[in-house]
């Protein structure tokens, strides 16, 4: 039963906006709240109108290295790390999602 007395604080957001290193400053986010969640960690990007996404299984340390954000341009960005509370483990259920028309 949710008890509504008690915080239930799982997972861990992070977003940046107007920065042009937005992955950069996302990932350094990310890893200041790898106590919510260290189960997955995945951060979305925007330049214009293209998205780009990079999410994997693990610390945030073993998804994200210097290559990887370099991939990740944008100006903005919005990341998660995973503390599995519902939908079970595995890269379908690590966010942030991204769905392309």
């Amino acid at each position: 039963m949710f008890d509504q007395d008690e915080l239930h604080e799982e997972c861990g957001v992070f977003g940046v906006f107007g920065h042009n290193n937005a992955a950069d400053l996302c990932y350094y986010g990310l890893h200041s709240l790898q106590h919510r969640g260290q189960e997955a960690a995945g951060i979305v990007v925007q330049k214009g109108h293209k998205l780009s996404i990079h999410k994997g299984e693990g610390l945030v340390t073993e998804v994200f290295d210097a290559k990887r954000l370099a991939q990740l341009d944008g100006d903005a960005a919005i990341g998660h790390v995973r503390y599995s509370t519902a939908g079970g483990s595995g890269i379908a259920n690590v966010q942030p999602f991204l769905l392309k028309q």
